[in-house]
């Protein structure tokens, strides 16, 4: 099983026809992904690969508008990089869940705000 994480913490999985990436696709596939996908499940192999962020950003510059989500070795402190990255979800295992609570997701849920831009544009 699996638990899925969103700004208003753990949630229920919400069916979707998933097209999956591994974060190793080749970018000239990204034009054909963007017409064909409506859901985009990318993998992360373990929380020290970072080339899924990557992707992410990468599928949103080339106008994906659909869900993307992070799925994988994706740790709580990683979920506000995921969101500006372009992720709208986070799917985890029960076991990651339960050494990382819904609280710890949560105190990053709030991501857009503890931007280090918005930081700066408060002091300007």
């Amino acid at each position: 099983m699996s638990v899925i994480v969103t700004d208003a913490g753990f949630g229920p999985d919400k069916a979707a026809d998933w097209h999956d990436l591994a974060p190793d696709t080749p970018p000239k596939e990204m034009a054909r992904i963007v017409q064909e996908a409506g859901a985009i499940r990318i993998t992360f192999p373990n929380f020290a690969d970072g080339r899924g962020f990557t992707l992410a950003a990468s599928l949103r510059r080339a106008g994906f508008t659909g869900r993307l989500r992070a799925a994988g070795y994706v740790l709580a402190d990683q979920y506000a990089m995921a969101r500006r990255a372009g992720f709208d979800e986070v799917e985890i295992s029960d076991a990651l869940a339960a050494r990382q609570p819904e609280a710890q997701w949560l105190a990053r849920a709030n991501w857009a705000v503890h931007d280090y831009r918005a930081r700066l544009r408060r002091r300007a």
